[in-house]
């Protein structure tokens, strides 16, 4: 902290890992987004939106990397944390982190992106102008707004500790749950409205990231089609669909009228006529395209990267049973959120994890790309599946053809995700999501008859046995275990999240995808593929 050189290095690099999620946002968006439809608002929004999530993702690893830097390899505390005001002080300043991005996160979702996504579908109304265009949208976001209030007010009354006992006075119930409010600084109210939108985001975890973690590696291994190959199939369906146009087309060479059912047809098959050649011009674009020439040119290195991220999803699949097995068998029950204080049952990734703590920087460098796997994963679900709700698909996400609402509601699901892939990691390695790769020392007496009192320093990893002011939980955990309830709905959800990898199966008995996956439907319009040919 009082090295000058390591403060200047620390804010470069603060500003080269902002710089570098601001750089992948904007191409992110601007590779999906619609030429025909952007909007400068909107855009802007989609960008910090999807910022605000990644950087958000960012923060258990750095959390986790405090708590650990506190101590030596040999247990003992560094001398800059030795005292524990100084520790404190940086806990605290790690807490306000998450509630600054978890405040920000609550005005994207209950504010920002409502009234933009509002105010984006009255333009639709060509006799509305300007000022009724967000008087109307602030209409809308208002309903947003209240819910947001309910949520806080009721995570500001809800007692955390014991109520005064049956004999109190009914003003002394109220009294005590000021006392509470203002104890706390309001922040139980933030963490409730928090763990309420975490359960929105385990219901996008269980869809959206569950069905990535399986067709994200199965799409690297299965690759796309020949392109030559494509072309051929399409020419050949063109001269069918031509061929079958000419024959009703014959029907009424002498004047008479087509029937209903012939015209029905004719007017289907000229629509698909219309849709071939759009596809033959795409494929023609991308046979000649750079990118699927080096894409073929990768393909053994997809195929591995492929089989990896299969292992590693088997990895979590396993890690994650376990851990909830573990719940299960030695928690304190439902009425507690089936918390487990230390791991009874051996979990793999755990126990990789601290045996990756003696070579400095591997378990950081570990626990930051399963943070950025889920998001990956989260990505390739949304990108695959498209926006849904319930059983109606609201929007798909196709490269430079996807709406602008689609964009947001894909941010924001993001958002939502991103809130539940901290308890998401807890469950896969608990103990070390708790205590990162800090160590304690504890006094063992001598073996021996000569030794007599004399003991030996010994360490051991931290666990829930450690004194607890030999080991610092991270304020991660604190924060994911602060209401109970939510963390039983939590536990119920991992299970639902396993059950829902079955979507590997139904991505296994898919066939390979096109190489213009996504560029070419049906209800899109000629002038969408400008875009394409220049």
């Amino acid at each position: 902290v009082n090295n000058p050189l390591l403060l200047v290095l620390t804010l470069w690099f603060e500003y080269f890992f902002l710089g570098v999620i601001l750089a992948f946002c904007w191409v992110y968006i601007r590779k999906f987004q619609s030429r025909q439809e952007s909007e400068v608002v909107s855009t802007i929004t989609a960008i910090c939106a999807l910022a605000i999530a990644l950087i958000t993702s960012a923060l258990l690893p750095v959390d986790i990397f405090l708590v650990s830097f506190m101590k030596h390899p040999n247990g003992t505390y560094k001398e800059w944390a030795a005292n524990n005001e100084t520790r404190g002080q940086i806990e605290d300043t790690v807490l306000y982190g998450y509630y600054t991005l978890y405040s920000i996160i609550l005005f994207c979702v209950f504010l920002w992106i409502p009234f933009v996504y509002f105010y984006y579908e009255e333009r639709d109304d060509d006799n509305v102008n300007k000022c009724s265009q967000v008087k109307n949208a602030l209409k809308y976001t208002v309903g947003f707004v209240i819910v947001c209030v309910v949520l806080l007010l009721i995570g500001a009354f809800v007692p955390l500790e014991a109520p005064p006992g049956q004999n109190s006075t009914q003003w002394e119930k109220v009294q005590y749950l000021f006392e509470e409010l203002g104890s706390s600084h309001g922040l139980p109210a933030l963490s409730f409205s928090i763990s309420t939108l975490t359960l929105i985001g385990m219901l996008a975890v269980i869809t959206y990231t569950a069905y990535g973690m399986s067709v994200l590696p199965l799409n690297l291994i299965k690759g796309t089609r020949s392109v030559a190959y494509e072309r051929l199939e399409n020419t050949e369906d063109i001269d069918d669909v031509e061929h079958q146009i000419e024959k009703l087309k014959t029907k009424c060479k002498d004047g008479r009228p087509l029937s209903s059912r012939d015209r029905n047809n004719l007017q289907e098959l000229e629509g698909k006529l219309q849709v071939l050649q759009r596809r033959g011009r795409h494929l023609e674009i991308a046979e000649r395209n750079c990118c699927t020439k080096v894409g073929s040119a990768l393909r053994p290195f997809k195929i591995l990267l492929g089989i990896f991220f299969i292992l590693v999803a088997l990895l979590f699949t396993v890690a994650l049973f376990i851990s909830n097995l573990d719940k299960a068998l030695h928690s304190a029950g439902i009425s507690s959120g089936f918390i487990v204080f230390g791991t009874n049952l051996t979990n793999p990734l755990n126990e990789l994890l601290l045996a990756l703590q003696p070579v400095f920087p591997l378990d950081y460098i570990l626990i930051t790309v399963i943070t950025m796997y889920f998001v990956v994963t989260s990505m390739a679900g949304i990108r695959n599946m498209g926006i849904w709700f319930f059983w109606i698909r609201l929007y798909k996400i196709r490269p430079k053809k996807t709406r602008p609402q689609a964009l947001l509601f894909l941010c924001m699901i993001l958002l939502l995700i991103v809130l539940h892939t901290s308890y998401m990691i807890y469950s896969l390695a608990p103990q070390y999501v708790m205590y990162g790769s800090q160590k304690y020392l504890v006094q063992m007496p001598s073996a021996g008859p000569t030794s007599g009192n004399a003991t030996f320093g010994t360490t051991r990893i931290c666990d829930a046995d450690a004194p607890e002011d030999q080991c610092t939980v991270t304020r991660s955990y604190l924060f994911l275990h602060k209401f109970w309830f939510f963390s039983t709905i939590y536990y119920f959800g991992n299970w639902a999240f396993i059950a829902f990898l079955i979507g590997l199966v139904v991505s296994c008995c898919r066939g390979k995808k096109s190489v213009i996956e996504g560029e070419v439907e049906a209800d899109d319009s000629d002038l969408s593929d400008d875009e394409y040919v220049h």
